[in-house]
């Protein structure tokens, strides 16, 4: 098989752009033993689409992931795939693809071969095999790389070839587990970039589990932050972090503060919530009564500073941590000894002086309002 011989440009074939269709997951439940791994879940995903399935170990990401793939079977529920109920077929009759954190690269084999060998299984013919498999390699930036082994690669060229045999053979949908997780941090947010381009250029639907929060928000178009086997939250990036429905996604995208107070009022455009440190807090509205206890979140870098006796806390400088870009600052109130300092994220350059003495504000748009008997989470 002549690897020299590819494309000299990338044209993306008609029956890869926008070849995604739609997924359906309906009340998809998994159990091991007595322990629910996966309650319910249901979703719609549309073509086009990265999904990206967030949340810790044990959250039943990575379960949800399986039994679309079929490598795990359901205890109850259906996965359809462009209207084709695929939920008991074997894995490789659902027609889709899969990128692991191991690469599982043939080591024998060339670039060329590892990619072309799901085409080859396929029986597609060897012309149309060369074509495509010349076109994927050179949208990927590989075509010089068509001789070399597994061996002689990075480990980011390696998971680029696990792409490109993911992507060959033009799955509807491609399923992808954690597949940066091993690489370091600057090699990782290359190829987030160019997993985005390649899924963006080729209308790709794209299934993506990890827990790294950073990476879901940069790679989704919707994220499913799932806890204890449920999806709290089905919704775009910017939903999420701004807009969060419980408290535990407040926490887990972002980390937000968390301020203790009561609903002192409801008024027309806003909830106005009366801080256990004295100070008062305007958020967007909420559906909470008047007098309930509350929790009053918003996310570090959604706060500034304003003058002592101003904004909704005046307080003194407990910690300044430089991180390159931004600064972390830790603020302790002087309304309550115990309670916990308030955290916020400013540019570099602008930041206070620890010992000084601040107050800090919020945009009520920015400032979510739950029950207090939530916990959270």
């Amino acid at each position: 098989m002549p690897e020299t011989d590819v494309m000299p440009s990338l044209t993306v074939p008609e029956t890869l752009t926008g070849s995604g269709k739609p997924l359906s997951v309906t009340r998809l439940r998994k159990t091991y033993g007595g322990v629910t791994a996966v309650d319910e879940v249901s979703m719609e995903i549309a073509a086009g689409e990265f999904v990206t399935f967030l949340g810790s170990s044990g959250s039943g990401k990575t379960t949800t992931l399986m039994m679309i793939a079929g490598f795990c079977e359901p205890d109850s529920g259906s996965v359809v795939v462009g209207g084709r109920d695929v939920t008991r077929l074997a894995p490789q009759k659902r027609g889709l693809g899969f990128v692991f954190q191991q690469y599982l690269l043939f080591p024998h084999m060339t670039v060329w071969e590892n990619v072309a060998f799901p085409l080859q299984l396929r029986g597609v013919p060897k012309a149309e095999l060369r074509r495509r498999v010349g076109e994927t390699l050179e949208m990927a930036g590989l075509s010089a790389m068509a001789r070399r082994r597994p061996r002689e690669l990075s480990g980011g060229q390696q998971q680029r070839v696990a792409l490109c045999r993911a992507l060959v053979y033009r799955p509807p949908v491609i399923l992808m587990d954690e597949p940066l997780g091993a690489l370091d941090k600057k090699l990782r947010d290359q190829l987030q970039t160019e997993i985005k381009r390649i899924q963006r250029e080729l209308g790709l639907t794209v299934i993506y589990v990890t827990h790294d929060q950073e990476e879901a928000l940069v790679l989704s178009d919707r994220i499913a932050v799932m806890r204890d086997g449920r999806i709290d939250q089905f919704d775009t990036p910017q939903e999420l972090f701004e807009r969060p429905r419980t408290l535990f996604v407040a926490d887990f995208l972002g980390a937000a503060n968390f301020l203790p107070g009561h609903c002192e009022q409801q008024a027309s455009g806003h909830t106005l919530v009366r801080l256990d440190t004295g100070g008062l807090l305007k958020a967007r509205p909420q559906p909470v009564p008047e007098g309930a206890r509350v929790r009053a979140a918003v996310q570090p870098g959604r706060i500034t500073l304003c003058p002592p006796g101003e904004g909704f806390c005046t307080g003194t400088v407990e910690t300044v941590t430089y991180v390159g870009t931004l600064v972390r600052i830790t603020v302790r109130s002087e309304g309550s000894a115990d309670a916990a300092p308030v955290r916020l994220e400013l540019p570099a350059g602008r930041a206070p002086a620890t010992g000084e003495r601040v107050g800090l504000t919020a945009d009520p748009d920015n400032v979510s309002v739950f029950p207090d008997t939530e916990g959270e989470g």
